[in-house]
């Protein structure tokens, strides 16, 4: 951001006499309300940014040093002044939180200095308490005094005439949201369809049941044949050349581990009873698969509808990408610290059935085909916020088209598993959602 802008928003800050509540919601962004206004600090190295927004809904959740000093510090404190630095774009605000015992005062540092953008927490001496970031660059250790930045050699110092801030701070967001969105989907789009090609390549590969049959027919009719031949065959013998039960000649390799013809003729049957076996199951993968990718194309619908980057990166978070990678039949999300999975086929529900502790929160539609969610709970009780999206994602997952719907749920003691992946449950509350 320019100065003038800082200085534009630093005056509108300056009304502000309580910091009810600030901490970090994205890698590099941190939430603050100022008395009851929402403001985002955005210190992403790349673009540094701070904005209004109105659809926010907390996805994750920190608990690394700098979040519980932030905390600690600034979160319900009075402020005594907030100002900007008359040399570079730094933005200061000095907190000071009242105990039953002692005051507490503490300085957060805004830095919006481009690829060195940071957050810092100072003690009323000017010495690190925590920092967002620990760059190698400059000498940032808790306990040790904070060094100046070098000030830029030029800095647009000239006046910015802002008729009405928070629409200012709203357009920034959707601003850069659209061009963040335009992005994200684009990657997110390509990293699906190499997902889905893998998977039709698979598809395409499996063998048809009627082929699989023949070649069983084939293997059994070689058995009956050496079977019938016995006393013609001699041990280690490499081919049989003869007639089949019609009279036709017919000439086919011996199996080579065979030590004597009975053996031979037992690996044919072993052979013709395990393809028969295969054709019998092949429809069990071929379901599978195309439940899977059934289930990427629903995640490619929710990409090209999503409204916010958190609705994006919610789907592609580290937890979910663990579990790709282990190519299991069903996907784990996190939302604001709980862990969320969500069954991609049948058997992915019946697998979160037998995963699932009896206090976790399972989510299935209301009298509908489902998709079964799992909310594990570590006998916590669970926000709303947190129920409602896991209730989302249960819909998007489950239906092809938008539109409002009834997501029942209760504790996992409460649902009973059936044949297959069907269940009866009691006890259960219901939610409407609209996707």
């Amino acid at each position: 951001m320019k100065y003038k802008e800082l200085r534009a928003i630093v005056e509108y800050l300056q009304q502000f006499r309580h910091l009810n509540d600030i901490a970090r919601v994205d890698d590099n962004i941190l939430r603050a309300v100022f008395d009851k206004k929402e403001i985002f600090f955005d210190l992403n190295r790349s673009k540094n940014l701070i904005y209004m927004r109105d659809d926010f809904i907390k996805t994750k959740f920190y608990n690394a040093p700098f979040d519980k000093v932030l905390a600690k510090k600034c979160k319900k404190s009075f402020i005594e002044k907030i100002e900007l630095d008359s040399n570079d774009k730094i933005i200061r605000i000095y907190c000071k939180k009242r105990g039953s015992y002692k005051e507490e005062s503490a300085i957060l540092q805004l830095e919006f200095t481009g690829r060195h953008a940071n957050a810092i927490i100072l003690d009323e001496k000017g010495n690190v308490l925590e920092a967002l970031h620990h760059d190698f660059h400059r000498d940032i250790r808790p306990g040790k005094p904070l060094y100046p930045l070098t000030p830029p050699k030029k800095l647009d110092k000239s006046e910015l005439e802002i008729a009405d801030i928070e629409e200012y701070l709203h357009s920034i967001y959707k601003q850069e949201l659209e061009k963040r969105l335009n992005v994200l989907k684009s990657a997110k789009l390509l990293q699906i369809n190499k997902q889905k090609a893998k998977l039709q390549k698979l598809l395409a590969s499996l063998e048809k049941e009627e082929d699989l049959i023949n070649q069983a027919d084939k293997e059994e009719k070689k058995g009956q044949l050496v079977l019938a031949n016995l006393h013609q065959i001699k041990p280690y013998q490499e081919e049989f050349e003869g007639e089949d039960f019609k009279g036709n000649p017919i000439k086919f390799t011996l199996p080579a581990e065979a030590k004597t013809p009975a053996m031979m003729s037992d690996i044919f049957f072993k052979r013709a009873k395990k393809l028969r076996q295969k054709a019998a199951n092949i429809h069990i993968q071929r379901e599978n698969l195309q439940e899977k990718i059934a289930f990427l194309d629903k995640k490619a619908n929710l990409v090209r509808n999503a409204k916010r980057v958190e609705d994006i990166e919610l789907l592609f978070s580290k937890s979910a990408k663990k579990e790709s990678k282990k190519d299991k039949n069903y996907e784990r999300y996190n939302i604001a610290g709980y862990d969320v999975y969500i069954g991609k086929n049948k058997r992915g529900n019946v697998e979160l059935l037998k995963k699932a502790k009896a206090s976790d929160i399972w989510l299935h539609l209301k009298d509908l085909p489902s998709a079964h969610v799992i909310i594990a709970t570590s006998k916590q009780n669970v926000p709303q916020d947190v129920l409602e999206q896991a209730a989302k994602l249960c819909a998007s997952f489950s239906v092809e088209h938008p539109g409002t719907y009834k997501v029942d749920y209760t504790q996992r003691r409460n649902v009973k598993p059936k044949e297959g992946a069907h269940v009866e449950y009691v006890k259960y509350k219901t939610l409407s959602v609209r996707i």
